[in-house]
């Protein structure tokens, strides 16, 4: 039966685990460890208090201008800064208003913002009662979100130049619109070859082999091992050098990555940076960096080669905000993605101007990021494109979250609660846990065949595979003890590595979970040594 769901994306073969886990002992949602996705069991409460805060003072201004039973007008800018000091002061005990205060100041002192242009755009957006103008992204919060992105993204230290951004739903749609406006404006054809840093999130491993792309897929693995032969997660120079291969059109890259859900170190990136510069400097890098704030001092690609790199941001694990399918995409002012446009042949700048005839007189002119939004709706309804404005507020006051928490410490909660179950899953295990600076703990994979053959030895290890199926394991997990893990196989990792989140369950169930594993294990090794005893005569 595992040898069916084999050829299943993790994420299906997870539907499959929970079924059997519902079948063991007592059926509840909580007496199933399902450490198979990524969703947070925290939130961020404060931005959220502000966001309702705000949402009240808002109606109130609404009805201030129009009033017919259960009818409200359209609030007016004038003013408006005033009278919500006024609000605040009124309800200086309501939740999240001190969080709120803050966050006017700073886009008044920090950014420049006239009071009362700010705080309508944030008023106005909370009601949700205009198409998102401009379509991109709201004006204050695309400048908002970019401080944030230059923060956390880029370590603090902003690359020359700023990035235009497009708020969207979601690192999902994120991906779902690159990938299309690529092909739509022939930076990608069918049949290109494209780049993977893996292990990789299924979705980079299998869109590629749709049949709308078809592409050729080079994988750039994370093979290096430390001195005991255990996984790092990193990339040696020799995986790197594929991408001077000037045939390759893209790289994809998931960093932190997942699952194992570890940086690319300074000496990797290095390279690969030195790579790009003297080999392939026409290279279109997309990055997907949406554990990067679970890493201390991180630094995407869009800070170190901005040129070159479309930067895709979600708001969902940090903030624990996956229902509110809050993303960004981010591609600095001047792109190789522009440039490559500028360049194609005659016969595509023709197809293209027509493609975006109805929305720009000059369209051969148009930016690649406009061309996303546009794209995502078809062209033709490029006028309705945008996020949600109320969701755009929520993602500006989650940013400014961030922004105002000068000594982290919501980082470093974070942070320490990822940790702490990262130590507790392995001492389960009985491992010992490597230190490492890169780690965002917000998965752990860890190569059940490495650690078998360093606690049992080669022999078993073969045994194991010759035996047994990579997914074995799982669903005796699931059927037995009501654990669902992935597979670490299904992301473009080893296929004898398991994928634990360790951000959705509480703390002592990461050590059950090591315990269980190793307890399941010594089944296997039971069997092993009953099947070495010679027969007797």
């Amino acid at each position: 039966m595992e040898r069916t769901y084999e050829q299943l994306s993790p994420f299906e073969l997870k539907d499959k685990l929970i079924s059997l886990a519902h079948k063991h002992g007592d059926t509840s949602l909580w007496a199933m460890l399902n450490a198979g996705r990524g969703n947070p069991n925290w939130i961020a409460a404060t931005p959220r208090e502000a966001f309702f805060t705000l949402g009240h003072f808002a109606l109130e201004e609404t009805r201030s201008v129009w009033q017919d039973k259960d009818l409200a007008g359209m609030p007016k800018q004038a003013g408006m800064a005033a009278r919500l000091e006024a609000y605040l002061a009124k309800h200086h005990d309501a939740p999240g208003v001190d969080f709120l205060k803050a966050s006017l100041d700073y886009g008044v002192t920090r950014l420049g913002f006239g009071p009362d242009a700010w705080i309508h755009e944030l008023v106005d957006g909370i009601v949700g009662d205009n198409y998102p103008v401009p379509d991109r992204m709201l004006v204050h919060l695309e400048q908002v979100v970019h401080a944030y992105l230059i923060q956390e993204m880029c370590a603090n230290v902003s690359p020359p130049g700023k990035f235009h951004l497009f708020a969207v739903e979601g690192g999902t749609a994120a991906m779902c619109y690159i990938f299309d406006s690529l092909m739509a404006n022939h930076l990608l054809t069918v049949g290109d070859k494209i780049a993977l840093m893996v292990p990789t999130f299924t979705p980079y491993l299998e869109i590629p082999h749709l049949s709308r792309y078809q592409f050729q897929v080079i994988r750039i693995n994370a093979s290096e091992m430390d001195e005991q032969g255990i996984p790092t997660w990193q990339y040696p120079n020799s995986e790197i050098d594929k991408l001077t291969d000037p045939s390759i059109k893209a790289l994809f890259v998931v960093n932190p990555s997942n699952p194992p859900s570890v940086a690319i170190n300074t000496e990797a990136k290095e390279h690969l940076i030195d790579v790009i510069k003297k080999h392939h400097p026409k290279l279109m890098i997309i990055t997907d960096d949406v554990y990067g704030t679970f890493v201390n001092h991180f630094r995407s690609f869009m800070a170190d080669l901005p040129f070159n790199t479309l930067g895709v941001y979600s708001f969902s694990k940090y903030f624990g905000s996956t229902g509110w399918r809050l993303g960004v995409i981010a591609i600095h002012e001047h792109n190789i993605f522009d440039q490559l446009l500028q360049e194609l042949p005659r016969e595509s700048v023709e197809t293209l101007t027509e493609r975006y005839g109805t929305i720009a007189l000059h369209p051969e002119h148009l930016r690649f990021i406009d061309r996303i939004v546009a794209d995502s709706r078809q062209v033709a309804l490029n006028h309705t494109a945008g996020l949600s404005t109320p969701q755009q507020v929520q993602m500006g006051l989650f940013a400014l979250f961030a922004l105002l928490d000068q000594e982290n410490r919501y980082k470093k909660l974070t942070q320490r609660i990822c940790h702490q179950r990262q130590k507790l899953l392995y001492a389960g295990f009985g491992l010992e846990l490597r230190t490492d600076a890169y780690d965002a703990a917000y998965y752990s994979q860890i190569d059940l065949l490495v650690w078998a053959k360093m606690k049992y030895g080669d022999e078993f290890g073969e045994y194991l595979q010759q035996n047994y199926e990579p997914t074995d394991i799982l669903f005796r997990l699931a059927e037995e003890s009501s654990i669902v893990l992935l597979n670490g196989g299904g992301f473009g990792g080893p296929e004898w590595s398991i994928r634990t989140s360790l951000a959705n369950l509480d703390d002592e169930a990461y050590r059950r979970i090591g315990e269980t594993v190793e307890k399941t294990f010594a089944e296997y090794v039971n069997a092993w040594k009953e099947n070495s005893i010679p027969n007797s005569l």
